[in-house]
């Protein structure tokens, strides 16, 4: 079963960078990716995601916001927080964030946290 992804980032560059790491692993479908964080919970209230990766500092509105109103939803995707300000590392922790990962990021980074997902949810599946 593949993982549902998408990506929000206000910084093209960085967008793409997440965009085609996740584009090259097998077992993600990467659903869609947004400059504004507002379209992406759109998109969230619409489709079927497993897994969000956020920028935290957006123009318009934050990661931690948009993290805030996903997990409001019914059966909400897990959301990872990225950001080159370590502080914001107790912000996500405070709103039970699925991880946070600080900028610039690598493709192990993505990898791991998308490895550490896959074994949430096959535990989820015993339980």
């Amino acid at each position: 079963m593949s993982i549902r992804a998408i990506v929000v980032d206000n910084s093209e560059e960085l967008l793409e960078k997440i965009t085609r790491i996740l584009r090259e692993m097998e077992d993600v479908e990467l659903c869609g990716s947004f400059g504004e964080a507002i379209a992406a919970i759109q998109y969230v209230k619409e489709n079927p995601v497993d897994i969000v990766f956020s920028d935290v500092v957006m123009p318009d509105i934050s990661g931690i916001t948009l993290a805030s109103k996903i997990y409001q939803l019914p059966d909400p995707p897990e959301v990872v927080l990225l950001s080159g300000i370590p502080g914001f590392s107790l912000e996500a922790w405070k709103i039970r964030a699925f991880g946070f990962i600080i900028k610039p990021y690598t493709r192990v980074q993505i990898v791991d946290m998308l490895n550490r997902y896959r074994c949430e949810r096959e535990a989820r599946k015993v339980l």
